[in-house]
């Protein structure tokens, strides 16, 4: 690299090297799971505020486990058929380009219904559209934002929890009550167990329940 012969090399140097890291300041890792207390917070203040978008997204966000690029993406008719919500779904993972599939609960699929009837979406529209954008969905940066906003509505911390939050909060929640991993893979659409080993953090989790359940 040359530069001008105006700046000594000295500066550069000092310049170059107190360049911000892209990091400073943000939260690097796994982001942690709601716990049932949190979901139940958030549901009942969403309802209470008559949040219909958000409630839906909510609670099908919790149920699809998707990555994020992945549930803006969903089409009104990956849950509805025009008479009633489908019970299971299946839509194809932008990261893997491999499908995966997800139940749909009662809870969440009037929540659903109530939306698409409230919006008047027909089946070929995004569920959750862009309001700034005709004929797009919401971006990831907007449901990521919004996500924010649930944490808030908790009391957590909107810097710790994230979208990733809600993917692994059932997984995570399914796992602590049956310990099936296999189970938890094919719900996430992992294609390794390790994977699914190592996003729940299930190892060290195990090790530390163990540990506390031993006096010595």
């Amino acid at each position: 690299m040359i530069f001008p012969s105006f700046f000594k090399e000295s500066e550069i140097k000092k310049s170059l090297s107190h360049k911000e890291p892209w990091n400073k300041g943000k939260l690097i890792g796994q982001r942690p799971p709601l716990r049932k207390e949190d979901i139940w917070t958030i549901r009942t203040r969403l309802k209470l505020n008559n949040r219909t978008r958000d409630i839906a997204m909510f609670n099908l966000a919790i149920d699809s486990k998707l990555r994020a690029c992945d549930l803006v993406s969903i089409l009104v008719k990956d849950v509805y058929n025009g008479r009633e919500i489908l019970k299971r779904s299946k839509v194809m993972q932008k990261k893997t380009t491999s499908p995966v599939q997800f139940e749909i609960t009662p809870k969440t699929r009037k929540s659903l219904l109530d939306w698409i009837l409230k919006k008047k979406l027909s089946t070929n529209n995004y569920l959750f559209p862009s309001s700034i954008k005709a004929g797009y969905p919401i971006t990831t940066r907007q449901y990521s934002r919004i996500v924010k906003g649930w944490v808030v509505l908790a009391g957590l911390d909107p810097k710790i929890y994230a979208t990733h939050t809600m993917r692994r909060t059932k997984a995570t929640l399914i796992y602590k009550q049956n310990k099936n991993l296999r189970a938890v893979q094919i719900l996430l659409g992992h294609k390794k167990i390790e994977s699914t080993v190592r996003y729940l953090g299930v190892e060290i989790d195990d090790a530390l329940t163990m540990a506390e359940e031993i006096e010595v």
